[in-house]
């Protein structure tokens, strides 16, 4: 056959181990040029578009849309050079290790007759016998070596039988222990299924943490306590319930807030309305918080593991709700921006992430982060930093309020302000208590004199 150039899944996030197949941009049989997009994959961060290194026609897509969790380094697929018959490619041996992409996709079956619930993903009754969840790393291990995943406990979160159990069992087979060593039947691959109620045995011996088939449950009627749905996690919510749990187990926050009179920036968003200048309320906020860390560098820094590290550029990160999460572009060096070049880069990166279409270098990094909810309704609210920065401002909407203000004459009156509250969350060990304070006090000034952000 005709010789093949490899297109191998590659790292399109630092942190990224596995991503998944979202589409393919080329069909089989097309021409591709080096830089031309083949395919968009779901990293851990967001869903990047993948271009082509080399010059040729992708003759075969070894990895379909929709395939899941594919280690870095699969084989996904092949190109030939301009000219010669793709159609006769030679397959490498290593397409179909099933170490390289996940099982296939799910598929209906017959169940059983009688009462029905749909099980967890990788769970199916089989004549009266519970199959083990497998990590498809351990898959591949015990497919290859004939080993019988149900003579250890698994150790993986709710019992998956990870890669590290299958390599024990390994060593046991290696060390001559033939009684823990049998043929097996590769488990079915995870489908959705239906499954009748476990049987008393099973459920009193099961090594589970909890029951492996949910109570069952009967159409027509409510469903009974306990009864659940299992949503599969996308690479991006698993990163994100990741960095949560770390942020709030090992960063020690603080938290202060502040109201904010925004009069003079909603009549100077008036004025240049006037000369179709449009920015935001938000806008303003970003650059009021640049200006600020201008005046308090201390603020603008990361904790490093050892120590704090001072950061030389100003960018911020903004959260942006998606579909797939929430995620954080950044704009870079905002100090030296205007309003206007704000509002410009801060409506592209937005648009670029609900699209799925952010670049790594436009979603890593960033000094400070910015939530802002008050478009929500939320008049104020707390958010959780974003390591390794040190802080994260929450915005909440604008509300009005009655203030007693005195006239040129020193009379007292009524009049109505737009008070706005930040809060400020705060990583104790690199911004105590008065410099939080002092940060806020600045930031005030700053967005109630915005004429101060042109200095």
């Amino acid at each position: 056959g005709t010789p093949p150039i490899k297109v191998l899944m590659p790292a399109l996030s630092p942190t990224m181990e596995e991503g998944n197949i979202v589409k393919w941009l080329k069909k089989e049989g097309e021409t591709v040029n080096a830089g031309d997009a083949l395919c968009e994959i779901e990293t851990d961060k967001a869903v990047v578009t993948m271009e082509s290194s080399d010059d040729g026609i992708l003759a075969k897509i070894l990895v379909e849309e929709g395939s899941k969790n594919v280690r870095l380094g699969s084989l996904i697929g092949l190109l030939v050079e301009g000219g010669q018959d793709w159609k006769a490619v030679e397959i490498p041996a290593d397409a179909g290790d099933p170490s390289s992409q996940a099982p296939p996709a799910a598929a209906p079956t017959s169940a059983p007759a009688g009462p029905s619930v749909s099980a967890p993903p990788k769970l199916e009754h089989h004549t009266g016998k519970l199959q083990i969840r497998l990590s498809p790393a351990a898959r591949n291990i015990l497919e290859t070596h004939g080993l019988d995943p149900s003579n250890i406990t698994p150790t993986g979160p709710r019992g998956i039988f990870t890669k590290e159990d299958a390599l024990k069992l390994l060593q046991e087979k290696h060390k001559g222990k033939p009684s823990e060593v049998k043929p097996m039947v590769s488990p079915a691959p995870p489908q959705p299924t239906t499954v009748p109620s476990a049987p008393p045995a099973t459920a009193g011996t099961s090594a589970y943490p909890r029951p492996a088939i949910p109570p069952v449950s009967t159409p027509g009627k409510p469903p009974p306590p306990g009864a659940f749905t299992e949503i599969p996690a996308s690479n991006i919510r698993r990163v994100i319930a990741k960095r949560l749990t770390e942020s709030k187990t090992t960063i020690p926050h603080a938290y202060a807030a502040a109201d904010c009179d925004i009069d003079a920036i909603l009549k100077l968003r008036k004025e240049l309305a006037k000369d179709d200048i449009k920015v935001s309320v938000n806008d303003f906020i970003i650059k009021a918080t640049a200006v600020t860390l201008k005046q308090l560098p201390d603020v603008n820094v990361t904790w490093g593991g050892e120590g704090p590290r001072q950061l030389h550029s100003i960018d911020i990160s903004i959260a942006v709700a998606t579909d797939r999460g929430l995620i954080t572009p950044v704009i870079k060096d905002v100090a030296a921006k205007g309003i206007q070049e704000i509002a410009a880069s801060a409506k592209a990166l937005a648009k670029k992430a609900r699209d799925g279409k952010l670049l790594p270098e436009e979603y890593q990094g960033g000094s400070f982060s910015i939530s802002n909810l008050g478009m929500f309704g939320i008049s104020d609210f707390i958010a959780v930093i974003n390591p390794p920065q040190a802080c994260i401002l929450a915005v909440g909407r604008a509300r009005t309020e009655l203030k007693i203000v005195e006239d040129e004459e020193g009379n007292e009156k009524l009049k109505q302000h737009q008070l706005m509250t930040v809060t400020l969350s705060s990583d104790g060990r690199v911004v105590d208590d008065e410099l939080a304070s002092k940060f806020l006090e600045t930031l005030k000034a700053n967005i109630e004199n915005p004429m101060r952000l042109a200095l």
